[in-house]
């Protein structure tokens, strides 16, 4: 979905160079800045949940991994709790602002609505195309299919985003639709839907395969698929290469 769950191309991991806690008396001394342990602790956590699931995740190996002490795990998380609902939150808005920056991009490309559409996907495909390892994984997906250990809060954040998802893309459908009417019948959700089951299916596949183009082909597929389905214009079926409804982004 966005740039970084859903980054797009795998962040550099802060834990490779983990902020330095000093002792005065017994005890850690944060750094003055309590914003890059936050994001060491966070950004430790999220990689281990999509290694090895969030139940495994232990705040142990998370204050291992950030190189940080246990007091100053609790100085800003008082739970394992608290610090999924911090990350599912984290993602969220960045999901969140991501799409509206792809949204606007696309119309200040075009004023055409499917056009407006078919750009926003293209250039989620085309982020996509740049990855050079198998995509790490969802965090959304980690905590669906361990979702007995969190409470609602948690989980109505994955709600709300995927739902602001659909509402979005919805948007921009029904827009291309009133102009350009479906060659088949298609219900507007279950199609904005179905960008979001390909996504989190194409994570899936580029781990399993370990392709890295798993996610890109994916998009591009569904901008095939709705360019069909809406587009006024396309040539005989006859005279359409399969190559080129399947030739990649060329990366910018």
């Amino acid at each position: 979905m966005r740039r970084s769950s859903h980054s797009l191309v795998k962040p550099t991991s802060p834990y490779n160079n983990p902020p330095t806690t000093s002792q005065t008396h017994g005890k850690a001394c944060l750094p003055r800045d309590g914003t890059i342990t936050r994001k060491a602790i966070m950004d430790a956590a999220q990689g281990l949940i999509l290694e090895t699931g969030f139940s495994a995740a232990s705040v142990d190996a998370v204050i291992a991994r950030a190189g940080i002490t246990k007091g100053a795990f609790f100085y800003h998380f008082k739970s394992k709790a608290e610090l999924a609902l911090a990350l599912v939150q984290r993602d969220a808005e960045a999901d969140t602002a991501h799409l509206q920056s792809v949204l606007d991009r696309a119309e200040a490309l075009s004023r055409d609505p499917l056009q407006q559409l078919l750009i926003c996907i293209g250039l989620y495909e085309e982020e996509t195309a740049k990855l050079t390892a198998p995509y790490p994984g969802c965090l959304y997906a980690s905590f669906i299919y361990e979702s007995q250990l969190f409470d609602d809060a948690t989980m109505q954040v994955v709600r709300e985003v995927f739902s602001h998802w659909t509402a979005r893309i919805g948007a921009k459908l029904e827009a291309a639709m009133a102009m350009y009417p479906p060659r088949l019948p298609v219900n507007v959700t279950t199609l904005a839907e179905m960008s979001l089951a390909l996504a989190e299916g194409a994570f899936i596949l580029s781990k399993v395969q370990r392709d890295p183009a798993a996610l890109a082909a994916q998009w591009r597929h569904y901008r095939n698929y709705l360019e069909l389905l809406l587009a006024p214009q396309l040539p005989s079926v006859a005279g359409v290469k399969r190559d080129k409804l399947d030739a990649p982004v060329a990366a910018k």
